[in-house]
């Protein structure tokens, strides 16, 4: 049963209709998630974000999934918050590559008014470079989703990570509504919400289609939508569980763009065990956004020089603010500037 204490679209998108549609043939289902796609957004666009982890590790959440947790032995070394100096650098460093939104992650429960105000810098100092800011930082208590939204901040990321039925499998310390708590916060502060969730835990099909039910019926849905493929990291209760099915991967990515036709998509963790066809696949089913870079959080992300290389040969381009498309800033030169595909009027 999905949880409802928590304000919901008007129509529903039940677990059952996700079910179904994952349950279509392949090639049936990818050609109803492009076509979903080609009506809201630029066929060929890509937004394109860095994520860069401010505090890592020592977290006191159970997350089966996450190095950073200390009930977990990985062999991660903790790292006090970085120093704002660092931080700008590294915006700067992801600016200079073309990424347009920064991300900030912090390893904390909930962080105190005190950590807050050191996040809050760092948010102002990203916006005046000209970027997208967006921070993760764990539950928020009462008022503090509304400073960060004065500081400026864009988007605010707090995943679901699987449905409501298996999550107690995955995380003990903090409850599917206390996410949904914070969520909601951060929706009554005006700041848009990034929330999706992980592929890969030992979770059903069934229990997929829930979670993408669940993130659907949020009013409204996220803007921006992560799907992380399970990194196994040794060391969490995870480290052995089955990859899932490449071709089930890229179902979860069609069913997601069909339930949430507006949202932006992000291939996100687990992009290294990707070849360049199943992300070739996965833009065909509706991703359009990427993390660009070397390192996403504590685990190892495509090279800079690969993504540009996949990008070139696929014919993609970046997305540019609105959601519209600009000459990607990865494309050859001698290429020559790449058509821009018109929305549907």
């Amino acid at each position: 049963m999905l949880v409802t204490t928590v304000t919901r679209n008007s129509e529903t998108f039940s677990a059952d209709a996700a079910l179904a549609l994952f349950e279509l043939p392949f090639l049936e289902l990818i050609y109803k998630a492009q076509t979903v796609h080609r009506a809201h957004h630029l066929a060929n666009a890509v937004q394109l974000s860095t994520l860069l982890s401010i505090k890592t590790g020592a977290c006191s959440e159970d997350c089966a999934y996450c190095p950073q947790s200390r009930h977990h032995d990985t062999g991660l070394e903790p790292e006090r918050l970085a120093e704002l100096e660092a931080v700008v650098g590294a915006a700067k460093a992801a600016r200079e590559q073309g990424a347009q939104r920064f991300c900030m992650g912090a390893a904390w429960r909930s962080p105190t008014e005190r950590q807050l105000d050191h996040v809050i810098e760092m948010v102002e100092a990203v916006k005046a470079l000209g970027m997208e800011t967006c921070v993760t930082l764990g539950m928020l208590k009462p008022g503090q989703a509304q400073r960060l939204r004065e500081a400026g901040l864009d988007y605010y990321n707090h995943n679901l990570d699987t449905s409501p039925e298996f999550y107690g499998n995955i995380i003990t310390t903090r409850t599917y509504q206390d996410r949904l708590d914070t969520l909601e916060a951060v929706r009554e502060a005006g700041i848009k919400v990034c929330c999706g969730g992980i592929v890969g835990l030992g979770e059903s099909r069934r229990e997929r289609a829930g979670l993408i039910a669940q993130l659907a019926n949020l009013d409204p849905y996220p803007e921006s939508v992560p799907i992380n493929n399970l990194v196994r990291v040794a060391g969490t209760p995870l480290e052995d569980v089955p990859p899932v099915d490449e071709f089930e991967f890229v179902r979860t990515i069609a069913v997601a763009r069909i339930a949430m036709p507006k949202a932006v998509l992000r291939l996100s963790a687990g992009r290294t065990e990707m070849s360049d066809t199943m992300q070739a696949l996965c833009f065909m089913a509706g991703a359009n956004s990427i993390f660009y870079g070397d390192a996403l959080l504590t685990t190892a992300n495509p090279q800079q020089e690969r993504d540009k290389a996949l990008m070139q040969r696929l014919g993609l381009h970046v997305m540019d603010g609105d959601g519209g498309a600009t000459t990607c800033a990865v494309e050859n030169e001698s290429a020559g500037a790449p058509q821009r595909d018109a929305l549907p009027a």
